[in-house]
This record gives structure tokens, sequence and C-alpha cells, in this order.
């Protein structure tokens, strides 16, 4: 079609969610856009308003991209891609293909044609790849850079090579197309869809000063976090680039530093007046377009349909100003593409949008300069205002009405839209005769109502809807009087005209329009009263009242017409002409100069002529009964396919226009019967027709192409409708579009909403009145369903119908079943053919297999052998009349046994059924033998072959009882081998077999089955119960699904199990769980057992409430609960003492008690007892002591963990308050002293003195005033506790030295000899970590470190004060004289014997393992050095004592004499002697080492006072004989 002339189109609406499917020429005088599947161009360079210029017309199914080419001196060439898996490039100017190929599998996504490379077109597909394709030289290439769904591409304007792809995952990735073919960059930030690229049309990264805000990697260049850097120096420069995501942001991208550098957040901006249901929930669509020659600023799309210009040079909060300032001029719905185009001094932009507007904005006063409308679906129906001239009511597919003001001065497209409320097609439109802006609307679904398209606020009105709906489509409206029963009310309330609606089910409705809620009338009730008919009345399809209100004229289904008079519907007569549904009735006009014209009716059917009648003479004929008419008064014939709309010329006298499904429009002259101008602009079958009101020349037309066309009569070629190969070619090219490929959809596809009958299309192969057809102009307003699918017409071809006139029309689309194609009788075939014919013999089921195959064979022998067969059996039949006895003996014709007597016929079946039995069909035997009555045979036969089934199983009770329980039981072993072991229990059970069932299901592990039936069918006290429960247990106890196991156990009865299997797992909510079930169970002891255990793992996370909890449920555990009450309060103690830096992963748990932090610690705990845990009488106190001193704990070592010797200190310390409580003084010094010699053994130095400090802060005097004198023991204990307290004091001392001595004594420092390995532990027990993690060596690196800085620090403040320093001097020398009881003589010898001893056994430990190790792996070792590097070992292990610096010890090799096995054991035994004679009372409590004490004396060197220094020498003089003291003490002694 050439650029069509003078020809005004609401063009089909835009394509939705397509990344690009609109472009603008670059000489700016063509906008083209997808619309389903062609182009439409309009002609924008005119500036003002919009022309439509032409569509390009090729692809069958929807388009998904459309791209103009912007190299110079191409600006009229163009490309687009479709769902048919083309691209097609044009020449828009002459609406021409140019070329097109077909590379892609799959459907595309996205296409671009490249702005620096002239004949290259690059493409994306839905699978990720890529197709470049040069059209020059018809040359293409793929490339794959990613497996994901392309949303978009574009391709760079500043590098040829350069493209960038957007995916549906978000990631955005660029590549370069030359031969490298290469992935540059993945740029990851989005997380949804891309929707659009855009790269920035000035080259360079010119940072703008705003563009600070994201992140900087120091050296960018160097390292690029997305894809490697490998661009050559053309690309170095770089450009940027913008991304549109659905996640609601647009991204910056630096090409050569592969990053976002900038990210724009939409805003929530104020909708203005968008005509949208606010429950649709819209799906978001970003694009973004970067207007030529602005690098600074970029325009996007927003929630609603707004259009955002942002300034990317401002920093801080973005800054965006919206397009469009007054009201109404943006879109209402989401945004799709943009494009822009300089014009002389102008810069246009484009955008089409969901709201089905295209729109123009000039960029430089961000103004909407025009909106051109378009639709979104069929064209139904058309209607020029009576009252408004000019302005026209247009009915479509999409749900909505447009009224479009066709005289609008200053705006060519001025058209308003309704949509409230109708949510279905529009089919009908009526205008009110005299009320302005009164429009009356009929759908799709049966639906009828009147908008009021005048008043200002309509914009926003719903209609008023009638409460009486059709049950089928509307077909038709029209204003009349009105007639019964609302003619007959008083004349005062009754309107002057009533709206009458005809719909697909026949019936036609008079609404009052003041009264729409109201019940709507049948008008075939007053047509029955008036004329007294019985008979039943035709389906109404065609309502058309005579303008002045006097004759009413109803189309029929059946062809005929029917003229009533008003008000009563008298039938004047019936016109019998059309003979097949009637599509169209039109009355001529009633101001012409010849009055009588006023009497034609011109009507149009699915039949293609149109007839014309002159009623004059029947109107004025004064006849009573109606009369018939058969002779037409003109005929106008030359269409080819069915008449769907007829409008007569206001202007003209007896001048028609017609609107056909052959694609035209037809004007005639009706007097002459000549055809005077046909219009093919139309792409699709045309649905609607009107003359112009105000404009002689000009008609308006509506189609299934999506669009209305304003065309002249005048400016047209062609004359009469097209004929012959016309006709054929105009089929081909509505063959063409698209049958739907209906994409995945959600919904099943609506039937076609006026579906007829079958019988009614078979017979006469009339289909409803003008078919509704399917478009899924579906509105938008209901959800988005449409938005997926192609809006395209669904299967067009099954509306169309048969046309007895013409026999051009193409039928291959038709669906309909053709009843009168008779099917041959085909011989049946053992395989039928592969391709199946589709006609709907091929429906019918395959034929059984015969159950008689031999017999029916031989029946369909030859002739001759049938009558052979007639004579035997007549003959055999005589025999045995005469002979009675004797069988029949037929030889080969076995099959006649069916005609003679039961033995023959037994051999009959026999033979049949061995055939059956060799073709593998043993179902058709048993079947046969059933009927034989030989069932027991199948039955064992089947057994034996394991060939038994359901069916024969259930008829074997046929046999008898017997044979029945038999054939279950061969039955349920066949399943067992089938391992089917379920189904063969159910039938075990059939037989009352229920212990072989149980049985059979738990021998297979099929406890949970076997349970159930056991429980169902046997005794509750049964034991085979109780031995599944406890089998199923184990085999779930074995598993690890324990609380399952502990339901069994329960299940048996034996709740001790369950709780013992429950508390297996051992974490703290199993615990809690078995105690409790224990508690329940009546096991008091074991749930007091587990409570135990619970509360200790809480203990551990620190969770002293929860602990608390779980031991106040058992009046056994109340001492325990004093124990752990003691050791909250005592960890609370000591992190208040030494907070921790490091934060825990478990923050501790505490009670809020309030602490009376004034007394003794114990004085504060008894008073936490007795007032939170109700200790208030003296037996409870005793009784609770009983309870601990039960309980032994094992001697920690330094292995025990932090905690849990804590809580063992805890125990200790808790039987020591009870003593206090009870002032029993003795019994408290031990338990102190157990404590403290705990914390000691645990090597948890620190720890120690933290514990006397906090019960012994004024030291032991008060303890020893309040021991009784006389009991040995008690003093003994308080000696070793003094002991104790003044070690810890000893080495605090020596370890935080005075000011003044710090710098003497730095030189002499030996940071080794501290027990730093103590220390570490006390550390990790503040941080609440175990101490296994920490070595010792680590350590004692950390401690020579504290020491260091430590003593850095003193040294700057040793000048500030040394005033203090002399009382400070004497203060240490009578605390270090306090010290004094830890040199005992006594002891220190008790200790070296127990030293030596320790040292014999380990020698003889160390022989024996090492002979092991001789004899395991015999090498050559030399005795001493293994037993050297062993006492290495040994000695540096010992971790309470203070070894010498290990170094100087392994710098001297020593090798010793080895030392016989009786030597070692004459040592030992004289040690032992040695130690026997030692008092026993040095012996029961222990006590710091003396050793290590001397050596710390001496170690404090000039403050100790001589005395004590000489005690010290003397001691070690006396006792040091090991080893490791004699290097100690060497530097003191020598």
């Amino acid at each position: 079609m050439a650029a069509a002339a003078g020809v005004r189109v609401l063009p089909a609406s835009p394509n939705w969610y397509s990344s690009r499917c609109s472009d603008a020429s670059s000489d700016g005088r063509l906008f083209g856009f997808a619309a389903r599947h062609r182009v439409c161009l309009l002609d924008v360079g005119g500036g003002a308003a919009p022309a439509f210029y032409g569509e390009l017309i090729g692809h069958t199914d929807r388009i998904s991209g459309f791209a103009f080419c912007h190299c110079p001196g191409q600006s009229s060439l163009c490309a687009s891609s479709s769902d048919d898996g083309s691209v097609k490039i044009w020449d828009a100017e002459a609406l021409a293909p140019v070329a097109g190929y077909s590379l892609h599998q799959n459907a595309i996504s996205a296409l671009h044609w490249s702005p620096l490379v002239k004949d290259l077109i690059v493409s994306g597909d839905e699978k990720g790849i890529i197709v470049c394709y040069w059209h020059n030289r018809s040359d293409s290439q793929q490339f794959f850079p990613e497996p994901r769904t392309i949303f978009c591409l574009t391709c760079s304007p500043h590098h040829e090579n350069l493209v960038a792809i957007g995916y549906k995952d978000g990631m955005v990735v660029i590549i370069d197309i030359s031969r490298k073919r290469e992935v540059l960059h993945r740029l990851r930030g989005h997380d949804d869809e891309i929707h659009c690229l855009a790269w920035c049309p000035v080259p360079g990264e010119e940072r703008l000063p705003a563009w600070q805000d994201e992140l900087q990697v120091p050296s960018e260049e160097g390292k690029v976090p997305n894809g490697e850097l490998t661009q050559s120096t053309a690309m170095k420069k770089g450009c940027y680039l913008a991304s549109g995501s659905k996640d609601q942001t647009i991204r910056i991208w630096s090409c050569t530093r592969g990053r976002s550098v900038m990210t724009l957040k939409l805003p929530p901006t104020k909708r203005r007046g968008g005509a949208v249901d606010p429950a649709v929930k819209e799906r978001i669509w970003l694009t973004v377009h970067w207007p030529s020659g602005r690098s600074t600023e970029i325009v996007s799309s927003c929630f609603g349909g707004e259009l955002l210009l942002w300034d990317l040079s401002q920093s801080g909060k973005r800054k965006w100003t919206l397009l469009g300032s007054s009201e109404g001029q943006n879109h209402s719905r989401i945004v799709f593409n943009l494009s822009s185009v300089k014009l002389q001094d102008k810069e246009l932009l484009f955008s089409i949008s969901m709201d089905r507007d295209v729109k123009c904005w000039d960029l430089s006063t961000l103004d909407c300069s025009w909106t051109m409308p378009s639709l979104g679906g069929f064209v139904y129906s058309l209607a020029f205002s009576p009252v408004d001239t000019g302005c026209l009511a247009i009915g479509v597919g999409d749900s909505m009405i447009r009224v479009w003001n066709t005289l609008s001065m200053n705006n060519t497209y001025d058209v308003k839209t309704f949509w409230q409320s109708i949510k279905s097609k529009v089919t009908a439109l009526s205008w009110h005769p005299t009320k302005e802006g009164c429009l009356a609307f009929g759908t799709d679904d049966g639906k009828v109502g009147i908008f009021d398209t005048f008043s200002s606020s309509a914009k926003n009105k719903p209609p008023q809807i009638s409460s009486t709906y059709h049950k089928k489509t509307v077909y038709t409206l029209a204003w009349g009087p009105p007639t019964p029963p609302l003619s007959s009310g008083g004349e005062a309330e009754q309107p002057s005209v009533t709206l009458y609606s005809c719909a697909g089910e026949g019936i036609v409705f008079q609404h009052n329009p003041w009264k729409l809620n109201g019940e709507a009338n049948d008008i075939n009730k007053v047509i029955r009263d008036t004329n007294s008919i019985k008979h039943k009345l035709p389906a109404r399809t065609e309502i058309s009242w005579k303008p002045d209100g006097k004759l009413l004229a109803l189309g029929n289904e059946d062809g005929s017409i029917e003229i009533f008079q008003a008000p009563n519907l008298k039938l004047l007569c019936t016109i019998q002409q059309h003979h097949k549904l009637i599509n169209a009735i039109r009355w001529h006009h009633e101001h012409g100069s010849q009055p009588e014209l006023s009497y034609l009716i011109a009507s149009g059917s699915i039949n293609a002529t149109i007839y014309v009648h002159n009623l004059k003479s029947i109107v004025e004929s004064s006849s009573e009964s109606p009369l018939t008419i058969t002779e037409p008064f003109r005929t106008l014939a030359g269409h080819t396919a069915k008449i769907t709309s007829l409008s007569w010329s206001p202007h003209h006298e007896g001048r028609l226009v017609s609107a056909c499904y052959d694609g035209t429009a037809q004007v005639w002259d009706v007097m002459k019967e000549e055809p005077l101008c046909n219009y093919r602009g139309h792409q699709g079958r045309l649905l609607s027709v009107q003359w112009s009101p105000v404009d002689s020349d000009s008609v308006y037309t509506g189609a299934d192409d999506f669009s209305v066309h304003k065309w002249h009569i005048s400016k047209q070629e062609h004359t009469r409708p097209p004929q012959g190969k016309k006709s054929i070619e105009l089929e081909k090219k509505r063959s063409m579009q698209p049958k739907v490929k209906t994409k995945k959809k959600k919904k099943p596809i609506e039937k076609s909403p006026a579906k007829q009958d079958l019988s009614d299309a078979m017979n006469g192969d009339e289909s409803g009145k003008e078919m509704l057809l399917e478009e899924d102009g579906v509105s938008d307003h209901e959800g988005e369903k449409a938005a997926q699918e192609a809006e395209l017409p669904d299967k067009v071809s099954t509306t169309v119908s048969k046309d007895t006139f013409s026999s051009t029309y193409d039928y291959s689309s038709l669906s309909l079943p053709k009843p009168f194609v008779t099917q041959k009788a085909t011989p049946v075939k053992k395989d039928p053919p592969k391709e199946k014919p589709t006609s709907d013999a091929s429906l019918k089921k395959r034929k059984p297999r015969s159950i008689l195959p031999f017999s029916t064979f031989m029946d369909h022998r030859s002739k001759d052998e049938l009558h052979q067969d007639c004579l035997r059996l007549a003959a055999c039949l005589k025999t045995k009349d005469n002979n009675e006895d004797v069988s029949p003996d037929f030889k080969d014709r076995i099959h006649l046994g069916l005609f003679t007597d039961r033995a023959s016929l037994h051999k009959m079946i026999d033979v049949e059924g061995k055939q059956h039995l060799e073709n593998g069909h043993p179902e058709l035997f048993q079947q046969l033998m059933l009927w034989k009555g030989d069932m027991k045979g199948v039955l064992q036969a089947a057994a034996e072959r394991g060939e038994l089934t359901d069916q024969l199983v259930a008829i074997s009770p046929m046999v008898g009882y017997q044979a029945w329980v038999w054939t279950v039981e061969a039955f349920a072993k066949q399943l067992c081998f089938q391992e089917q072991y379920v189904k063969a229990a159910s039938h075990l059970l059939s037989i009352h077999k229920v212990y072989e069932a149980v049985e059979l299901l738990k021998a297979n592990h099929f406890y949970r089955e076997a349970i159930v039936i056991a429980k169902a069918r046997l005794r509750p006290e049964d034991p085979v119960l109780r031995d599944l429960y406890t089998s199923w247990a184990a085999l779930l106890e074995k598993d690890g699904h324990y609380s399952m196991a502990a339901k069994c156990y329960l299940g048996a009865s034996s709740p001790y199990d369950a709780v013992k299997v429950l508390a297996k797992k051992g974490d703290v909510t199993s615990l809690k769980t078995a105690a409790q079930l224990a508690l329940i169970s009546g096991e008091e002891e074991l749930s007091a057992t587990l409570s135990f255990r619970c509360a200790q793992d809480l203990l551990l996370s620190r969770n002293w409430v929860g602990a608390q909890e779980v031991l106040q449920q058992h009046k056994t555990l109340f001492g325990q609960r004093l124990v752990f009450c003691l050791n909250e309060l005592l960890c609370k103690c000591l992190s208040e003492r030494n907070p921790s830096d490091r934060k825990s992963p478990v923050p501790p748990c505490y009670h809020s008690w309030e602490l009376n932090r004034d007394t003794s610690f114990f004085d504060m705990v008894i008073e936490v007892w007795q007032n939170v845990l109700g200790m208030d009488s003296a037996e409870q106190a005793t009784c609770a002591r009983e309870q601990l001193c039960s309980i032994e704990h094992p001697p920690s070592t330094s292995n025990t963990h932090p905690k849990q010797v804590l809580f063992h200190i805890s125990h200790d310390l808790t039987l020591a308050a009870l003593s206090y409580h009870t002032a029993t003084w003795d019994e408290a010094v031990k338990s102190i002293l157990g404590a403290v010699s705990r914390s000691y053994d645990a090597g948890n130095f620190t720890l120690m003195q933290e514990i006397c400090s906090i019960i012994l802060p004024e030291g032991c005097e008060n303890l020893r005033h309040k021991l009784d004198s006389t009991n040995s023991q008690s003093m003994d204990a308080c000696r070793s506790l003094e002991g104790f307290v003044a070690y810890g004091l000893l080495y605090d001392l020596w370890w935080n030295p005075p000011k003044h001595s710090l710098v003497l004594q730095n030189a002499g420092l030996d940071p080794v000899l501290c027990p730093s390995e103590q220390t570490a532990l006390e550390k990790s027990y503040v941080s609440g970590q175990s101490s296994s993690e920490e070595t010792p060596d680590q350590t004692a690196v950390e401690m020579d470190e504290n020491l260091c800085n430590t003593t850095e620090v003193h040294r700057c403040e040793t000048e500030s004060d040394s005033r203090t320093s002399s009382v400070d001097l004497v203060d240490r020398q009578s605390k270090l004289r306090g010290c004094k009881v830890l040199l005992s003589e006594e002891i220190a010898a008790l200790q070296n014997t127990q030293r030596d001893i320790a040292e014999v056994q380990q020698i003889l430990a160390d022989m024996i393992r090492q002979h092991q190790q001789q004899r395991n792996n015999l090498q050559e070792n030399t005795n001493g050095s293994t037993q050297e590097s062993n006492l290495q070992q040994s000695s540096e292990t010992e971790s309470d004592k203070p070894c010498s610096d290990s170094n100087q010890m392994n710098g001297k090799d020593e090798v010793k004499e080895p030392i016989t096995l009786p030597e070692l054991t004459k040592q030992l035994l004289k040690a032992k002697q040695k130690l026997a004679e030692f008092p026993d009372n040095l012996k029961v409590f222990p006590f710091p080492d003396v050793l290590e004490c001397c050596l710390v004396f001496l170690h404090i060197g000039s403050q100790c006072p001589p005395e004590l220094r000489e005690q010290a020498l003397d001691l070690l003089r006396k006792d040091g004989s090991a080893n490791m003291y004699k290097k100690a003490g060497k530097r003191f002694l020598t």
C-alpha cells in the first residue's frame, strides 16, 4: 500500500513488553512502532500532528523488535524481528521489504541496527544466542556469551564492535563482536530483568562532579572487578552505559572500569489523573533514553507512566524533573519505549505505553506536543452522535470505548477513552437521539450500560449498568419509542425513548433508561400477545427502528426480516429474502427531497448480497393479516463474503456504503444498483462502517486489523469489490494473519463467545451473527492477562462461514465437521498408519482384540469356502439327528462347533485358547476358560507360572472356598516375589491370616503398616504387638531416630526405655524432654539424673536461668540448686573483676536477683539461698549438705574444661557456705581449701588468686581463731590454706614490683619463669573459651610481650613518684614476711621425696615405652638418645613447676648412663620408705611447691627481707637435688 492518500487512521496499539519495538528515523520524518504483526509508520515531520504514513506487512506473528538504520544516507531503511523467527529489512518510504533472514531457532527478544556499521543488524533470542547479520554481504555470525534469556541489547554509538546485552536475571554483559569474540565485562548489580540499555551519546568518561558517590578502587585501571581489561587503545577512552531494570533502579556503568558509578532509585511520584483502576497491580517497566548530545541528562520511565528527566550532574539527592507539566499530558500506564529525533531546532522524544497512546514530547519545554491514540482490539462498532456533530464513538475489543471529536481544530486526534466497569469487548454502541453525551454500549459478555460522555467529571464516572444481562454477545443497540409494558403507564412518568438490545441468544430486551436497575422486558412477549402467535418465534439477530419511530424491523437467524408497527408491535409484513442470518438492517434517512425514499430498508446477511426493499405500499395498505415479501426492490451484488455493517449517506439520496468480510468497503448507488467506489486500505475483515455526517466525501470504517480508517471516496482507484483472482489475493493477505499460537496462557482460552449449537453449523452452516472473533485485546484493566499474550485474533478462521454464492472462499481453515463426507470402510490393518488424518473418523477407538480370532478369520474366507462350510454343517447336523451319540467330525473346520453341540464347542474353545497362549494373551485364554467353566485349571496354571492377577483372584471363589483360599495364598507369595509386600499382606488379611500378614510386613521392615494391622485386628495384650514396637524401636534407635523410637517404647508400655533412648542424643532439649517423660512415668531417680545432666549442659552455655528451671522440679536436687546459684554469683563476681574485651558468642543468661554487695561473699550467697530458693530451716541446710557430700568430683588437671573446674569449685564452696551457715568451721576450712587447691591443680593460677581474694578478703586470720585448736586435722588444713593464700600474694608481689625498683630489676627479669601457662588459662576462662585452644609456647610469648609493655610504661613513671616508695617498700617487706609460712622445711623434704618417686616412676614408664617402641619398629636407636629425648619431653611438659630457660637445657646434651632395672626398684623402695617416715598430717592436705616459692623469693631480690633470702637459699641447697631446680637455682647458688 503506498502512503495512504489523505487517510486518517486510528492505528493498532504498539506491542507491549518489548525493549525496543518503536523507533524514529534519523531524518526525523517517520516514527514507526510494532503493532501486532505489522509495523505502523507515522509521518511526524510535519511538526504539529502526526499523519498515518502506512504499514509494513509481511510478518506472520507478533513483532518483538523494530529499529531504523541511523547511518547517514540510509534513513529509510529499518529492520523488524518477529515471533515467527524471522528478521526482515524494509524500505520504509516505499513500504517495501528489502531482505529477510531466519537464523534464530528461538523467539527473538531484542534487535538493534548498529549506528556505526551501516549494514549490521544485531538480534538476540530467549535462549541467549546473539546473531550479527551484515545484509550487504548476507554474512552472519553467532555469539553465545551467557545461557540466559536476553531482554534487550544495544550497539555502542562509539565503538563499532561493542554490544551491551541485558538479561532477564539482571546481568548486563558487554561483548566485542570483532573476531576476538570475547566478553569484556559482566556487570553485576541489578537483581531483576534489564528492560533497557542506553549508551551515553558523548564518548569518553570525563567524571561528572556528582559521580563520586560510588565506592572507588584506588587502582581502578589495573583491577577490574568484572571481566578483564583487554581493550585496544581506541577503546580505552570508554563510554558510559545506562541500564534500567525491573528492580526500580537505573545504573550508570563505566565501560573502562567495568563497574557501576551511579545508581538512581525511582522516586515514588504522585500519580496525576491517571485513569487506571487502583485495584490493578501493574508490572513496572523501566526504560531509559539518553538524548543525543547531552551527557548529563537522561530520560526514564517511572511507576505509573510518568517520564522523568534526570540531571546527572547534580550531586547528593538526585535531581529529576517530571515531563508534562499540566494535567492529562502524562501516560496513564507504564511506558515501554522512548526514542528521540532532532528536528530543525528542537529535539523530540516519542514514547509508547500500555495506555495505548503514542506521545511526542518537546525536550526543550518538557511538554507533550501531541498524542496519538491507538486501538488494542477489533473495531466492532462505530456510531456518530446525532446531537454533537462529528463526535464518533468507537467500540473496541480491548474493553474500552473511544469517543473521537473528529472536528477538533487544534488536535486531529482528540480522543477520550472510557473503560470503567466495561471489562469485556465492546460490541455495540448507540447514541441517544436527543440527549447530549448519552451513549449506550453492549459487550461480548451480554452487559448493557449507558455512559455519560459529556459531563466534565465524566472521565472518571462509571456508567450505569442494566441489571438485566444477555446470556451471549450483544449484537445491536437501538433507541426507540417505548412499547408495552412501558408505554401503557401514565403519560407523566415514562421516558420518551427506551433502549432496545439484541444479543446472541436471539432475544431483544427493552431497558428503561431511567430505571436501569429494574427488570428489562423481552419484547417477544408483546409480539405474541398483540399478534396472538402460538408457534416458536425465530431467534432475533438484528434490530432497527425507522428514524420517525413508527416502524421496527427485526432481523432473524433464519434470514427473515419482520416489520412491526409501534407501539404495540403489530406484525405488518415478513421479508423472506436472505435465508441466512441477518447481520445488518438500516432505514434510509428522512431528510431528502424524495420523502418516499424514507421507506427504503437495506439489509445484509451472511450471504454476500445486499437487498433493499421499499415498504411504502405495505405501510399504506390496510391489510389486516401480515404480508410476505419475496421480491427485492434493489439487489446490490458484488461482495464475496458476509456483510457486517451498512450505512446510508446523510448527504445523498439512495447512496449506501457496506462493510464486508472480504476486506473492503463498497459505496453503492442504490437506485441504479451500481457500485461507485471500493476501499481496500484495511489489512483485515471490516466489521463496522459509518458515513461522515459532515463531509459527504468521507467514510469511517473499522476492522479486525485493530484500526479505524477515515478515507475519501473521490480518491479511491477501485470502483467495485475484488472478484476472482483479486479476491483470492485478499484471502491470501488475510490468511497471513497469524493463527494465534496460544502462548502458554494461565487460563484456558475462552470459547468463541457466540458459539452456536453444532447442529446449526452443520446444517445450514450459519454461524452466529458475525461471530465475535477472539482477540486478546482483553482489557488490560482486568489485570494484565493480555499483556503476555500476543494481541492477535485467536483462530480467526473458525468463525468464517461458508458462503453459497462464491466458490472462491478458502475452506482450508474451516474446522467444522463435514457430515457429507462418507467414510469408506477400510479393511482393518494390524498397524494403523503413523500419520493419522485428522478427520473425525480417526477419533474412533481402536477395535478391541477379538476373543475368538480363529473362528472370525475362518468366517471371512472366500465365498466358495463359506459355501462349503454351509454344506458340511448341514451334512453333520443331519448325521447327528440320525445317530444321537456320534459327535460330528469337522476335521479342520473346527469353527463350525459354534453351530452344533457342546462337545464341538469345547473343542473350538480349546483351539482358540491354545492360540491365545501361543500369541502371549493369557488374559484372553483365561476369559475363554471362564466361559467354558474350567476355572480350576486356569488358576493352577496361572499360579505355577506366577501369572495370577487381581481379576483371577476375584473370580476364584466361583470354584469354591478351598480353591479361593489356596489362590489367595499363592497370589500373596507371588506378590512377595514381586516385592509388593503391603498388597500381599492385604490379601492375607482377606483370608483372615492376620499373624502371617503382620509377620510378613515385619520381616520386610514395614513396621508402621504391621502395627496398624496388629492394633486393629489383635487383642491389646497380644505379645506380637509389643514385639513389633520393640523391634521397630531398636531399628529406629540404630538409625538415630530417637524421638520416634521413644514413641515406640511408650507404645510398648516401657517408659524407662523411652526415657533412655530420648536421652541418648544428649543435647539440652532431648535431656529436658527425657527428664519430663521420666517424671510423668514415675521414674523419679532417673528423672533427677537427667535433669542434672541437662542443667550442667545449660551451665556450659552460661544459661543459669534455664538450669535452675530444670532443677527445681526435683526435691532431691535441692543441693545442686544451691551449687548452681553459688556458681552464678561466683561467675558474676569474676566477670565484674576482670571484664573481658572479647564478646562471647552466647551472652550469659543471669537471674536478676537483688544482691547485697556490702557483706562477705558467703553472706551474700546465703541471703539469696534464703530469699530465692527458700532455704529457711537448718534441717534443709543439713539435708542439702548430706546430698552434696555424697558426690565426689574427680581431681582437676590442666586439661579439665575451665567451666567444669569452676563448677567443681562451686560445689566445694557450697559445702563451705553450708558449713559457714551452721558454724561448723572445721568443715568449712577443708571445703575452702578443696576449692583453692582444685584451681591450683587445674593450673589456673589467676583463678586461685581470685577465689582467695573473694572468699578470704582478709586472709586466714579470722578463720584460724574460729577453729578448734585441739583438732590437728583442721589446723593442718588451715596451714595449707594459708600457704595457698601466701603463694598467691607472693606472685602478686613479684609481678607487680614497686615503680622505682623496676628499672633496676628490668635487667634481671626472666620472663619465662612466670607460670605463663596459668595466666593464659585464666585469660581464656574470663573470655569463656576453653583453655585447650592455647598452647604453652604461644602464651609464653604473649607473657613476654606483656612484660615488656608494662616495663616500658612503668619506666616513664619512675621519676615522678619517689616519695611513696619508701613506705611502699616497708609495706611490701611486711607482706613478704607474711609469706614466711611457705618456707616450711618439713614440707620441702616431703615434696622432694615425692618428686624422687615421680622421677623414678617416669623413668620406668619411659623404659617400658622405649622397649615397646624397639619391639614395634626395629630401628637402630641407641638407648641413650631415646631416653634423653624422652627426658627432655617430660621436663618441658611439666606445667605447674617453673622450669628454667629451656634453651639452656637443650644446649647441654648430657648423655646419661643407662640405669638398670634393679637399681631403679631399689631407688623407688628407698624413696617410699623415706616417705613413710613423714608424719601423716603433712600428707593429707596439698601445699604449694616450697622450692618454687624459694626461687620466687630469690628473684624478688633486694626487696626481700634478708632472713627470708637465707632461709630460701638453705632450702634450695638442701632439697634442690632435682635437675630442674639445680638449673633454675644455679645463678643464686654459685
